[in-house]
């Protein structure tokens, strides 16, 4: 596994975990629970996905599992798009970042799907 690869697994994972913490809080005090378990899910699948792809089984599994995560990163991008909305103004800091570093993943894995399919 190259480096790039190991950066992005340690990055997804990382996003994964913050999420988590971020959202917990909220599942008690602002939010409906299932729309936090939905955020929760979509969030952790990126991450999940991705270390799946690593284990794919042709060139054509593994773009299948990048157009997964390519999905999840839209579905996060989404929830989260909502929870701004409903948020207190010090949570919304949180959420802009996770916004960030979401649509980065976007266009990072668009980049490795199409990659992927060019081969």
């Amino acid at each position: 596994m190259d480096k790039r690869t190991q950066e992005l697994l340690d990055r997804t994972f990382l996003f994964s975990c913050s999420m988590i913490k971020f959202l917990y809080p909220l599942s008690k005090d602002q939010l409906p629970s299932h729309l936090v378990s939905q955020l929760v899910r979509s969030a952790t699948a990126i991450g999940a996905n991705y270390e799946e792809a690593q284990a794919a089984e042709s060139k054509r599994d593994f773009a299948h599992k990048i157009a997964i995560v390519c999905k999840e990163c839209r579905e996060t991008h989404y929830w989260l798009r909502i929870f701004v909305e409903f948020v207190d103004a010090d949570r919304k800091v949180g959420l802009t970042e996770f916004i960030k570093e979401v649509t980065e993943f976007k266009k990072i894995f668009t980049s490795i799907r199409l990659s992927s399919q060019s081969k």
